[in-house]
């Protein structure tokens, strides 16, 4: 199985993150690389109004860049119901060049496990254990593994001892033993008459119609085989149901496919198995051994808008990173080797996508510009931020002219659109789209939100602080501030709660008074200066 390489944007995503994810996927897809568009979290307001005005469904859901045994290769289940007979089970781990079976109900759900070894020590067994196997294993299994027919079917209850006419015959007891007897039909009557349950007719012969009927009085049963005595003395054993000597589920380890690589192969080092069930929901989805654990690959990432480990997915040092697309500043991922890293001083990360595309000579479908053009929109607050560039203005005509989009139109549909912080819940404003910085050794965490008219903050501006807190008790940030922004760049508003929202508190009212509303190129930058 060969994983994609998965085009992700950072933790709490705004619309640059989503947009260039699946623009960039677009790109390698059609350069012939298996890509997929993954998110880390939920889509804001403004993204989802996007993504259903372009017509493209969201990037995967991932919380984990882990490997679960849901995406590495592992071997099918051979599976045997506990019916069948350990002959056929044998047969089928020849079969299939095996050495554990999985037993199996009719709608699939997991029972237990059958291994070569249980079958092979049936064999070597003594009598006194392979009869009690025996006396309850069904009449079908029997003929089954004779490869005989019912002449009579009885009733009678079994012993599970299996007897042969020899000399000592007349003093065995014979109560619900099995009878294996060539064409003898004298030993055949005293062995009906003194209590047999079942006699098995050996060579494909046929008793005359006078034993068939004492057996019928008696309720003794009546098997034709084409196999000799010694043939079936060796084969009546393998005749037992897989379920008599399988181990049952309980007492085996499984393992759910969602469980991660790490986790299962911590697990395998405290048993001895060659082969584990994997299982979704109680049903069998294959078996997984040590090797499929060892040979497996890490997931692969390009990381879009983003390079620091605490905005990329969970658990991002357990992955393989193979390229990095974004503008922002350079954080601390780490690589084990050489990759592609573009990062540039331009307004958005849709506008790096939308140059790869014109590098590589590849036309964007009509659905990738207009998400690349939604991605430059959002981030540039329509090219009105202080992050915007010549490259941002000159990628804004091209698109205009190749692709006959209305930048201006689509920013006011836009905004008119999502652009407002009434009746939304403080949890989501706050939440929205929310980055972690580590400035001088501080957690700082950065949430913006962007609106039509910042006087609206003042109705909700104590109650927001407040909620900030409570928060915060829980996050403990140094810094928690709240960012709310003017759709027009005519500047933001600031809460800040936490350790040092005291001691930033001058800095942040300069900030008001300048307009800052670029958290990449004004904020973090002057936060960073005032907390050196």
């Amino acid at each position: 199985m060969s994983l994609p390489i998965y085009v992700i944007g950072h933790k709490h995503p705004d619309t640059d993150a989503i947009c260039s994810s699946l623009a960039l996927t677009a790109l390698k897809e059609a350069q012939g690389v298996h890509a997929v568009a993954g998110r880390i979290g939920h889509l804001s307001p403004e993204t989802a109004f996007i993504l259903d005005k372009v017509g493209v469904e969201p990037p995967l859901y991932m919380n984990t860049a882990k490997c679960a045994l849901s995406e590495i290769e592992i071997d099918e289940a051979v599976r045997v119901h506990p019916e069948d007979t350990i002959r056929s089970a044998w047969d089928v781990c020849l079969e299939h060049n095996v050495k554990t079976l999985y037993v199996v109900s009719d709608d699939d759900e997991y029972l237990g496990v059958c291994t070569i070894n249980d079958i092979s020590k049936i064999q070597m067994q003594d009598v006194s254990i392979t009869k009690d196997l025996l006396k309850d294993t069904p009449l079908t299994n029997i003929v089954r593994a004779l490869k005989g027919q019912f002449i009579y079917e009885g009733n009678l209850a079994r012993s599970g001892y299996v007897r042969i006419s020899d000399k000592r015959l007349n003093e065995r007891n014979l109560e619900g033993a099995i009878m294996v007897l060539d064409d003898h039909e004298d030993d055949m009557f005293k062995s009906i008459v003194r209590g047999c349950a079942v006699v098995v007719c050996t060579q494909n012969y046929r008793p005359s119609d006078y034993i068939i009927e004492i057996a019928k009085q008696k309720g003794a049963t009546l098997i034709q085989t084409p196999y000799n005595i010694m043939k079936v003395i060796q084969m009546i054993y393998r005749s037992i149901p897989v379920s008599f000597i399988m181990t049952p589920k309980e007492k085996i380890i499984s393992f759910s496919q969602s469980e991660f690589v790490e986790q299962v192969e911590s697990e395998m080092l405290k048993t001895r198995h060659s082969n584990y069930p994997v299982l979704f929901q109680n049903h069998l989805v294959g078996s997984v051994a040590r090797y499929h654990l060892l040979k497996s690959e890490k997931k692969k990432f390009i990381l879009v808008d983003h390079n620091e480990v605490k905005q990329s997915i969970d658990d991002i040092e357990t992955a393989e990173i193979v390229e990095i697309v974004d503008h922002h500043r350079i954080g601390d991922i780490e690589t084990s080797r050489p990759i592609s890293f573009r990062n540039m001083i331009i307004g958005s990360t849709c506008s790096i996508v939308t140059m790869m595309y014109r590098e590589a000579n590849i036309r964007m479908s009509d659905k990738v510009a207009l998400l690349c053009a939604y991605g430059m929109i959002s981030d540039t607050l329509n090219f009105h931020s202080p992050t915007t560039t010549p490259i941002d203005l000159d990628l804004k005509a091209y698109l205009e002219k190749e692709y006959g989009l209305h930048f201006d139109e689509m920013a006011k549909e836009l905004f008119e659109n999502t652009a407002t912080i009434k009746g939304k819940e403080f949890k989501n404003l706050l939440y929205n789209d929310t980055k972690e910085y580590i400035l001088s050794g501080h957690r700082i965490d950065i949430s913006q939100v962007f609106t039509y008219n910042l006087d609206d903050v003042d109705s909700i501006e104590e109650d927001f602080k407040a909620f900030m807190e409570q928060e915060n008790k829980k996050r403990h940030y140094d810094l928690l501030m709240m960012v709310f922004t003017n759709v027009e760049g005519n500047g933001s508003r600031f809460i800040c709660v936490g350790d040092l929202a005291h001691d930033v508190a001058p800095a942040v009212a300069r900030f008001a008074d300048q307009q800052f509303v670029s958290r990449k190129k004004q904020i973090v930058p002057s936060l960073a200066q005032v907390l050196l």
